[in-house]
């Protein structure tokens, strides 16, 4: 297609205007697209990039499909312009400024309007005003003329002189682009581990004129304080105004929150200028303030407040938002018993139990991130139990619609500035480029009760200290001084200055304190007695709970499988259904990774054999499934269980965030949330093993220990039944049940103790490879824990399993699906699968150890029993040959 081939009528949009206040009109809708020679032209969405616009016109396919990540390169490499035509739907005169804003642009781009150049943009993560007020006319031409981020990184990197900057390149397998730490954009953009290499271009957030007189409204947040000497709420209300008039304006502000009976007015006067106006508003001390608690412990109570702004210039503004009431402390103090410190969030003055997992961008193009996938995303995490995730350093910082329903449904979030695995440079261009990136992201995002913590890197405190990129000693001290000067002087200090009323870490993993008192760079990141841990191991059995650290926090762990063969389908063709197919190699980013799936596999269970290879690809990733869920479960329970005590200086651990929860396509990785929201085996595991009540069982040196763990505010008395099968019997061996067993509230102690050769001799008939254990606690009031049990040898040496028929009955009830499940043996891991029907099971991968088991599906589309009966595929272990 020529570039003449399209000519885009002159749009006029619709105004939003206030009482005298500013107007402001979206650019948003149909733009030209054409690329660097011209010889591709295209209308194209915006918000949004140049790969679904190619998409969106059939230009190319799927760029998720097989190896298009590859193929698809040309895009990134050619520097694209978008542009269009508007008329200016107001008169010019009547407005002191007019300004083109940005709140997004992905990422090197001119700006220009009516050939006038505006400036440059260099950071996607920050938001651009340019002036127009001279160069606005009535019909009026915008270009966005776009550089491959590709081409300005590897230029930034050839014009550093000073040091080099590691790491160069991502390692081959990821099949990525080089130098991405010289450029201020989704770091992961150019490949990880997990995911593709698509180096966007795009604006990929709203653009709009707005015009105004006198002053204008830019940033608005609301924080809230809790005043302890005063027994008293208090809210600090920051207003950043933007005064074009050239004298001081007086007005008065007034803040009403209807529900709090609190109503106060101020008298202001705005300067020349940009600046801000800080109101602190006393709630009124009679209203009984509801706190926000995050998922499990509480209510999300939020109170809408309205506040007027009322100038003697005229013009009224009326900002209507939502406000929350909770504090935040991390708590890093000494421990008896212990050295080094603790490290725990203390919410409205409670210390919780952090439980949740890492959040990576849910797409490679942003625009098609919508609200629906991120509540699905979202809701799938505290549907799981989980109260809090990690936003990574490697992403975006996310849009305001995630925070908004983690304020909704109480997740809290560990909130990383975007650095990761890599140093940085710290010329002065670039410094000023993360400044007002990072004063942008703040004010952004400071009211949200959901951020708990602003942490300044990830890994790059670890990637110094453990030498990463192989830095000769004599030249450590420069790299030092960089990470300082980055994450010290200029981030931490303008997140101070922006924002009181949440911690803030230089990196994770930290030491926290003891990281501030070696010069911000520990010798030891990863040290078990203080901060939070990132830990790896694909070489140990995962069985095994002594290689995992018994540390103060862990804030990264994982194991990777394989999505479901319906995800995998939609992005392959049938040469590409095998283990070892060139489509499984090219997926998979992470060194080595699908060999270690079969190595830790192979340790418990009979690798699949099946002559026909789609068979066999589709166990393999049942297995993968099965595998990643029984790991992580054993290492999540390891650190449920350390909350409470402190064993050769080790423990009280207060955190179990796994890697990772969500995925950027469809391939192996650590996620539990396979591409489009599906729920792997992990998922469902996690549901049960995050439950707020929950018994756990570790062997040590032959001993059976059952401790009980409790989120839960109060003390509950209970029973612990544990029963004994054999693998050969539905009816149990015996059973044990242990009354007045006191679950502590938010604790995680003992409640049973046996050595196992006791327990067996006391079952008859029992050896470790012939009978499992299974136990639960049970309340009078109806409080039960999940079922959890307790495997006494590796599955490829258990004796007495038998094939077993399963059937299933499907039957609808209101707007949920009831599966009736029953079987003639007991099995193990037993899976439930719709193919594409999007919904999630009550629960899956379960060990069944009774006849019949009811399960329901909540559909997330309609749906019909006669669709889920067709597309159902049921799985045990037993059918795995």
């Amino acid at each position: 297609m020529g570039p003449a081939a399209l000519v885009l009528p002159v749009l006029l949009l619709p105004l939003a205007v206030a009482a005298g206040g500013p107007e402001v009109r979206s650019l948003r809708g149909s733009w030209q697209l054409r690329s660097g020679n011209g010889s591709v032209s295209l209308r194209a969405e915006v918000p949004g990039c140049v790969h679904t616009a190619l998409l969106c016109r059939g230009l190319i396919q799927d760029p998720y499909y097989r190896f298009n990540d590859v193929t698809y390169r040309w895009i990134s490499l050619d520097n694209w312009t978008y542009s269009r035509t508007f008329k200016t739907p107001f008169d010019v005169r009547k407005w002191q400024k007019v300004n083109l804003v940005f709140e997004g642009v992905d990422t090197v781009a001119q700006i220009l309007l009516n050939n006038v150049t505006l400036g440059r943009t260099d950071n996607m993560f920050n938001r651009y005003s340019f002036d127009i007020t001279s160069v606005i006319q009535e019909v009026n031409f915008v270009e966005v003329r776009f550089l491959s981020a590709v081409s300005y990184a590897a230029e930034q990197s050839r014009c550093h002189k000073a040091h080099s900057i590691p790491p160069a390149c991502p390692p081959p397998v990821q099949k990525g682009e080089c130098h991405v730490n010289f450029i201020r954009k989704e770091q992961c953009s150019f490949s990880w581990d997990w995911g593709p290499s698509f180096p966007t271009q795009g604006i990929w957030k709203d653009v709009r004129i707005e015009a105004y007189n006198h002053y204008h409204l830019i940033y608005f947040s609301v924080t809230p304080f809790f005043a302890k000497s005063a027994q008293q709420w208090y809210l600090e209300v920051e207003s950043i105004f933007d005064v074009v008039s050239s004298k001081p304006i007086a007005g008065l502000v007034t803040v009403n929150i209807p529900k709090l009976q609190t109503q106060q007015t101020f008298s202001v006067k705005l300067q020349p200028g940009e600046g801000s106006i800080v109101l602190l508003v006393n709630i009124n001390k009679s209203a009984a303030v509801e706190a926000w608690w995050p998922n499990g412990h509480g209510k999300q109570t939020g109170y809408k407040m309205t506040t007027t702004f009322m100038m003697e210039a005229g013009c009224q503004i009326e900002k209507f938002s939502k406000v929350y009431f909770r504090t935040v402390e991390l708590v890093q103090e000494p421990i008896p018993g212990s050295p080094g410190l603790s490290f725990y969030f203390r919410i409205n003055g409670r210390p919780i139990f952090i439980k949740g997992s890492n959040w990576i961008p849910a797409d490679s193009f942003q625009d098609r991130v919508t609200y629906d996938t991120l509540r699905l995303l979202l809701k799938s995490a505290a549907d799981a139990n989980m109260n809090a995730l990690r936003v990574w350093g490697g992403g975006v910082y996310e849009q305001d619609e995630f925070y908004d329903i983690c304020d909704e449904i109480g997740i809290m979030i560990w909130q990383d500035f975007m650095f990761a695995c890599a140093l940085y440079p710290t010329n002065q261009n670039y410094l000023e480029s993360v400044r007002a990136e990072v004063s942008h992201q703040v004010r952004r995002l400071k009211s949200h009760p959901s951020i708990i913590l602003w942490s300044g890197n990830n890994e790059n405190e670890a990637a110094i200290a453990s030498n990463w990129f192989s830095i000769p000693s004599p030249d450590i001290g420069v790299y030092i001084k960089d990470y300082v000067t980055l994450y010290v002087k200029n981030i931490r200090e303008i997140v101070l200055s922006e924002d009181k009323s949440r911690p803030f870490v230089a990196s994770s993993p930290t030491n926290g304190l003891e990281s501030v008192k070696e010069g911000w760079l520990s010798q030891n990141p990863y040290d078990t007695h203080y901060g939070d841990t990132h830990f790896y191991d694909y070489s140990s059995d995962c069985w095994n709970w002594t290689v995992y650290p018994k540390t103060r926090f862990a804030s990264e762990y994982g194991f990777q499988s394989w999505p479901s063969f319906s995800t995998i389908e939609k992005v392959s063709s049938p040469e590409d259904w095998s283990y070892t197919s060139n489509f499984s190699l090219h997926r998979q980013h992470h060194d080595g990774g699908n060999i270690q799936m079969l190595q830790e596999i192979g340790r418990h269970f009979k690798l699949p054999q099946n002559p026909d290879p789609v068979k066999k690809f589709k166990d393999m990733i049942y297995l993968t499934q099965v595998m990643q869920a029984q790991c992580i479960k054993t290492e999540t329970e390891f650190y449920r269980f350390s909350q409470s005590e402190i064993i050769n200086g080790e423990g009280h651990t207060m955190g179990a965030l796994y890697w990772q929860l969500n995925d950027i396509w469809q391939a192996p990785s650590w996620a539990s949330l396979e591409y489009g929201g599906k729920w792997k085996l992990l998922h469902y595991f996690a549901q049960n093993f995050f439950a707020p009540l929950l018994p756990v069982a570790y062997e040590d040196k032959g001993v059976l220990h059952i401790y009980g763990i409790s989120d839960l505010h109060e003390d509950h008395k209970l029973t612990l039944r544990v029963l004994v099968h054999a693998w050969s019997s539905l009816e149990p061996v015996c059973t044990l049940d242990e009354e007045g067993v006191i679950a502590k509230a938010q604790s995680a102690v003992p409640i049973y103790k046996e050595s196992i050769s006791d327990l067996l001799e006391r079952c008859r008939n029992c050896t470790r490879k012939s009978c499992v254990i299974t136990f639960s606690l049970v309340g009078e009031d109806g409080l039960q824990s999940p079922t959890n049990h307790y495997f006494l040898s590796s599955f490829k040496d258990a004796v007495g399993l038998e094939k077993t028929q399963l059937s299933v009955s499907v039957s609808q009830q209101d707007d949920t699906y009831i599966f009736v499940l029953q079987t003639t043996a007991i099995a193990p891991f037993v899976t439930l699968d719709v193919g594409s029907i999007k919904g999630r099971f009550s629960d899956n991968g379960f060990l069944m150890t009774e006849k019949k088991k009811v399960i329901v599906f909540y559909p997330w589309e309609p749906t019909s029993v006669e669709e889920l009966e067709s597309s159902l595929i049921l799985t045990s272990l037993l059918d795995i040959v």
